[in-house]
């Protein structure tokens, strides 16, 4: 687990004490299913109501009904991650990519450089326009969601891709502001 001497980051906010009963709830699944309590979410702890908003969209966007899979929704992350060098995110995200795809080069690629997996077309064009949305969003057009749709994605889909992208350029620049350290269990894990 997290060493408590080394604060999830650089502001002095601590977590609301005692956690209500549905947030400790949360946190004890946390450690039932991943060992730790991931600590973006105790980073947010610091006012319920604010934990409580990230953790919704989050699980909406990543875990929700999407024909984007789960795999995808983190490579997307990561991506978008890569590219705001978001060290919180590259590790955690990554560590997802090791694990969801069962392959740790994969994971290693992502957070280094997308453009060198072996993706296929589908992947690559879904991961150059959340890289796009990333670095010049202003500039997407509709030969963008074209190139998503001739490769197969649905204007729902679409939707769902953009959305995780912006997501993570939100969350990425938090976690940047506030020098967010990922959790050591990330480091080693679905190596």
């Amino acid at each position: 687990m997290t060493n408590p001497q080394s604060p999830p980051t650089a502001l002095d906010l601590p977590m609301v004490d005692p956690l209500p009963e549905a947030t400790q709830k949360y946190f004890d699944v946390c450690t039932e299913k991943l060992g730790m309590i991931p600590n973006v979410l105790q980073a947010y702890a610091f006012d319920i109501d604010k934990l409580n908003s990230f953790t919704a969209m989050y699980n909406d966007l990543m875990l929700g009904n999407s024909e984007i899979t789960k795999l995808e929704r983190e490579m997307i992350a990561v991506v978008v991650s890569s590219i705001n060098r978001c060290w919180y995110c590259q590790v955690a995200h990554g560590a997802a990519v090791r694990q969801l795809s069962g392959d740790p080069v994969l994971g290693e690629r992502m957070v280094m450089n997308y453009r060198t997996a072996d993706l296929d077309a589908r992947q690559r064009t879904m991961l150059d326009f959340a890289a796009a949305l990333t670095t010049s969003s202003a500039s997407t057009s509709e030969a963008d969601r074209q190139a998503l749709r001739d490769v197969g994605f649905s204007d729902r889909d679409i939707f769902d891709i953009a959305s995780v992208a912006a997501f993570f350029n939100m969350t990425n620049r938090v976690a940047s502001a506030i020098d967010m350290q990922p959790n050591d269990e990330y480091h080693a894990s679905h190596r």
